[in-house]
């Protein structure tokens, strides 16, 4: 069977390895035993809580857009990479509230529905555009997740947003199914 059938079919495609939260505009948020979904607004607490845009500098733009980013997820093979490269990282230091392993994140089409333990669905909405605050973690940070493709094209790493459409809790070893949209598939871009 390949992977894309496993991944209709609603396959374990990988695991939680850590959850965080943060209720203030922090870049890093402390990991937790387990985060909330609530449908419809994200992780219960953390700051990007909400139906409308609470990135800052989206808000500033127009705080009536749709909040296309209530959950981010960051798979931890991007840190194992980030740390051979001779970055210190934990899981959450780049504002994920998901860490992941075994799920190819940055390979899912946009729309993919992500299952979280028990209940919790996310679907997903683009990738995370990385921005110059991660210079503030470690310099050069920036840089380290971005990457040119053979085309030239952009290749975003930092991770990958979704909106919440089941809510539920998730706990590090939480297993991680996900379900492809119809075809044709749509590549996930920046939110």
């Amino acid at each position: 069977m390949s992977r894309e059938s496993d991944a209709r079919d609603g396959a374990v495609m990988g695991v939680v390895t850590a959850v965080s939260c943060s209720g203030t505009h922090t870049m890093s948020k402390p990991n937790a035993a387990s985060i909330t979904l609530v449908a419809g607004l994200g992780v219960t607490g953390d700051a990007h809580q909400g139906e409308t845009v609470k990135h800052r500098s989206r808000v500033a733009r127009d705080p009536s857009q749709p909040n296309l980013r209530q959950v981010h997820f960051i798979h931890a093979e991007l840190h194992d990479e980030l740390r051979a490269a001779g970055f210190d990282l934990m899981p959450g230091q780049m504002g994920e509230n998901i860490t992941t392993r075994g799920a190819d994140l940055l390979g899912l089409p946009t729309g993919t529905r992500v299952h979280l333990g028990e209940r919790a669905v996310v679907a997903i909405t683009g990738l995370r555009n990385p921005c110059a605050q991660l210079d503030g973690i470690q310099p050069g940070l920036m840089a380290a997740t971005l990457d040119r493709a053979a085309d030239g094209s952009l290749i975003r790493k930092a991770g990958i947003m979704g909106v919440v459409l089941t809510g539920g809790e998730v706990h590090p070893g939480d297993a991680i199914r996900v379900a492809l949209p119809d075809e044709p598939h749509e590549a996930l871009g920046p939110v």
